[in-house]
């Protein structure tokens, strides 16, 4: 058997019945599928006793996701739109801390009765930046109504320093003592050439 099962494989070649789950690890965890009723389901070797995932509404676009290799990652916003203020309001009181827990996004194909064909398989993961809340103007015979958003970075992309971004003598003897990897970055700095050996 491969990554993705064969008749999830199979599914995605003859059908656009698509499920996406989103797990964020809060404490209570949060489960959202985009879709419309609540559904069974786990992450593949990450929630193999699976739990039942909240239908978040139908899905107006995934943003783009990136995977961090050798650099650093944009963050991504995944959002809820057309939620009344009421309702906004209690979800953003009631919301566990976000900021700092991992969150998995992953796939499966749905069978006709709209249910998964197979346990989730993560695509992508990252961790929960910041929570904002955006509105846009209505008309006098409408209803306002609120947009929900929570950024995820991958990588170093947060907005917090990181540990290790200056790489100095004194941080890479605190990391590891004795290490002389960085005793010359002073001295290189001022734009001294360093005299490589030729072999």
């Amino acid at each position: 058997m491969s990554w993705i099962p064969d008749n999830v494989i199979e599914a995605f070649r003859g059908s656009h019945q698509l499920g996406l789950f989103l797990r964020i690890d809060t404490d209570p965890a949060l489960h959202i599928w985009f879709g419309v009723n609540d559904i069974p389901a786990g992450f593949d070797s990450i929630d193999p006793d699976g739990t039942v995932y909240l239908g978040g509404g139908r899905l107006l676009g995934v943003p783009t996701l990136e995977v961090l290799v050798n650099g650093t990652a944009d963050s991504v916003e995944f959002t809820l739109s057309g939620i009344d203020p009421s309702t906004a309001s209690r979800t953003l009181d009631n919301l566990p801390v976000l900021r700092g827990a991992a969150v998995q996004m992953g796939l499966t194909a749905l069978d006709d009765y709209y249910q998964p064909m197979s346990a989730i398989v993560p695509v992508w993961s990252g961790t929960a930046s910041h929570v904002s809340e955006s509105s846009q103007a209505a008309q006098s015979d409408q209803s306002v109504t609120l947009t929900l958003s929570l950024a995820v970075v991958s990588g170093e992309a947060t907005r917090s320093r990181a540990a290790r971004s200056l790489w100095s003598a004194p941080h890479q003897k605190a990391i590891s003592p004795g290490d002389r990897f960085c005793d010359g970055t002073a001295r290189l700095a001022r734009g001294v050439q360093p005299a490589w050996p030729n072999f």
